[in-house]
């Protein structure tokens, strides 16, 4: 048998140390949040956009750090465990170079917009661009319902590579979790930490952490690679476990067809109407502080995506091979889940270090979770709450309070929904930012056609909505007996017509805007001339 395999199944001794390190951690962003704090003005517009004030390496940090959560650090390595090296194709290469479009494309013209007019949430845009009350009540939902799933992956992801870390610590306090700290308590405690942040700081206490959290996870994650690596002999020994044991998996062809890859382009989509992002945006001093993010996110991009997917690669090849172990799901099937948890505590044998680069993971959702949770206040606060009484009737004293606590209904919700988690975080983020995805012809008629109509923007989101909830149920409720679609037998997804259902319903949603748009009366010129001025 294979050295590795035989040095990865010796019994090893267990460490608090990895456990102390993530405590650790975490007073680290208690204490960055304190400082945070020192530096808020008190006012509703520092909490919610940060008095626009924001530069370059700020910005590219917490846009970078906000889209790369658990979906990109665990799904794909969860993904990759099933799929192999396809996935990096399916994701990563789409998402470098969509994703830097869409900031020059959409974000520059939505921030001058929001200067202009001073927004601070999408909706609000929405609502004055479409001259639509209804429009906004719609929409907030939407979005809401859109984003908790989002919430629920970083907690999701969180939880798993914690279990996957700290597994036979407590045999006796956590027995049914194989000893394991249980995802009941890493979500509560990470909740806590960021809902404390957040409340002392608002969104510039969000992008310190963001910044502080990108460059932790960026260089713990390319630490990680090389010492996993090392640990299964150098890249050529672990790319002949694969090889010996898992060859699929470094197949570019086979389970992922090419339809599925090209239609997979409509998921990246989702930036652009990500209502945490369209925040961020709004923090920025000016429109050359986005230069650096549009340059440098698709190479961001690269240096985490290339190691995550390698990591699952090589899982698969020793999970194969017997030398792998991972947590078991109710249906006896291993958590995928908890692959790069169990591989940095597999191979990297340095508790203190398995404790850093856990830490670097968990970096990577908090700096999502943070942004996701301002948003959702800043959203009911603005959107709801302000939008439907008299001028001037709260404070901004009150207005904070009404944004945090919804925070802490939606963080509940979602942690009530974290008990009761999905098979794959991949899979979770798919529906999710295929919803995103399918609005994006919202806003981009918005800002490029001025035919666009009230009515079609009306019809658009409803179309949307319903679209995707029916392909979300026969996919989850008729998951063995779908109607509408089919489970592709070789990579796990849900396809329509052998395409991924973010390019259906982005389809019905774009010909619904442009359609209902063109049979209705065109909005007034003099409205519609606010939003084409020429850049100030």
């Amino acid at each position: 048998m294979n050295s590795l395999v035989l040095l990865a199944q010796a019994p090893r001794e267990v460490s608090y140390v990895p456990l102390y390190v993530i405590i650790a951690y975490m007073g680290i962003l208690l204490a960055m949040g304190y400082l945070s704090s020192r530096s808020f003005r008190g006012t509703s517009s520092d909490f919610f956009t940060a008095s626009r004030s924001i530069g370059p390496v700020l910005l590219l940090m917490s846009i970078f750090g906000t889209t790369m959560t658990a979906f990109a650090m665990i799904g794909s390595t969860a993904k990759s465990f099933d799929l192999g090296i396809g996935v990096y194709g399916l994701m990563a290469s789409w998402s470098g170079l969509i994703h830097s479009a869409i900031f020059f494309l959409i974000g520059i013209k939505l921030w001058a917009l929001g200067k202009r007019y001073g927004y601070m949430t999408q909706v609000q845009f929405f609502r004055d661009r479409y001259q639509s009350n209804l429009l906004g009540y719609i929409l907030f939902p939407v979005l809401v319902a859109l984003v908790i799933p989002y919430i629920l992956i970083g907690l999701l992801g969180a939880g798993a590579v914690v279990r996957a870390v700290t597994m036979n610590m407590f045999p006796e306090t956590f027995a049914s979790t194989q000893g394991a700290v249980p995802q009941w308590l890493s979500g509560l405690v990470i909740s806590l930490v960021v809902l404390y942040y957040v409340f002392v700081g608002g969104v510039r206490g969000a992008t310190w952490a963001n910044t502080f959290q990108t460059l932790v996870f960026m260089v713990t994650g390319v630490v990680a690679f090389l010492l996993i690596a090392k640990g299964m002999g150098g890249l050529s020994e672990a790319g002949k476990i694969v090889a010996e044991h898992s060859p699929g998996h470094l197949a570019r062809e086979g389970k992922v067809t090419h339809t599925q890859f090209f239609t997979y382009l409509f998921v990246p989509l989702s930036v652009g109407m990500f209502p945490h992002l369209f925040q961020h945006w709004l923090t920025a001093k000016s429109a050359k502080t986005f230069r650096l993010t549009v340059v440098a996110h698709p190479i961001f991009i690269m240096i985490v995506w290339v190691p995550c997917i390698l990591i699952g690669i090589w899982a698969a090849g020793l999970f194969a091979s017997g030398g792998l172990t991972l947590p078991k799901l109710p249906d006896g099937s291993p958590n995928a889940n908890a692959v790069l948890g169990r591989m940095v505590d597999h191979l990297v044998h340095s508790p203190l270090l398995t404790g850093v680069l856990i830490a670097g993971v968990l970096a990577a959702i908090m700096s999502s979770l943070d942004s996701q949770f301002v948003c959702l206040g800043t959203m009911f606060t603005t959107d709801v709450v302000v939008h439907m009484s008299k001028k001037d009737r709260f404070s901004d004293k009150q207005k904070l309070l009404i944004s945090r606590l919804f925070i802490i209904a939606i963080v509940t919700i979602t942690y009530i929904l974290s008990l009761f988690p999905p098979r794959h975080v991949f899979d979770l983020g798919v529906w999710c930012f295929t919803g995103f995805g399918a609005l994006f012809p919202l806003v981009f008629a918005a800002i490029y056609w001025r035919r666009v109509t009230r009515a079609g923007a009306l019809a658009c989101v409803v179309m949307t909505g319903a679209s995707w909830t029916v392909f979300f149920i026969d996919d989850i409720v008729y998951k063995d007996t779908s109607y509408l679609g089919k489970m592709d037998p070789g990579t796990g997804e849900y396809l329509v017509l052998g395409m991924m259902p973010a390019a259906v319903i982005f389809v019905i949603s774009a010909v619904t805007l442009i359609g209902v748009s063109l049979l209705t009366s065109p909005p007034p010129k003099e409205h519609v001339d606010r939003f084409f001025l020429p850049a100030e």
